[in-house]
């Protein structure tokens, strides 16, 4: 078992309610409520993860300063959802950090005339200019 990580279900339901200082019942409640649904092994018992563990234990302190089993269900759901958008993000940064190392260079800008800006093609320069302008100061008497 070299795969195991905070979500890997390793606790029969009395060792994760102990783990969590709960009653094993209020885990089953838990999880008929959807609050913290815990892996089934093939015979149907429940496996707790520790990701499922700390979450009882968020449960715990989240009802006794008075929040409501659908708030807390609310919360669970919102930092879930957080959670996964910031391993989405992670993930995004990385492939984004792979690009630019793997693609040093592939964007290539300068101004034109106006100050626009114009994209050119990796090892390609702007034409050119040698048109002569003269300035003269304005005076206004």
């Amino acid at each position: 078992m070299s795969d195991v990580n905070e979500n890997s279900p390793l606790f029969a339901i009395a060792v994760a309610a102990e783990l969590a200082g709960m009653h094993a019942q209020t885990l089953r409640q838990y999880d008929r409520l959807g609050l913290v649904v815990p892996t089934r092994t093939a015979g149907k018992s429940r496996r707790y993860s520790m990701r499922d563990v700390v979450q009882l234990r968020e449960i715990a302190r989240l009802s006794s300063e008075g929040v409501s089993l659908e708030g807390i269900a609310r919360i669970l759901q919102l930092e879930n959802q957080v959670s996964a958008l910031s391993a989405r993000v992670r993930e995004l940064e990385g492939a984004l950090a792979d690009e630019l190392l793997n693609r040093p260079g592939r964007r290539v800008f300068a101004a034109g005339v106006e100050g626009e800006v114009i994209s050119l093609k990796h090892g390609t320069r702007t034409q050119r200019r040698t048109e002569l302008v003269v300035w003269q100061p304005r005076f206004d008497d």
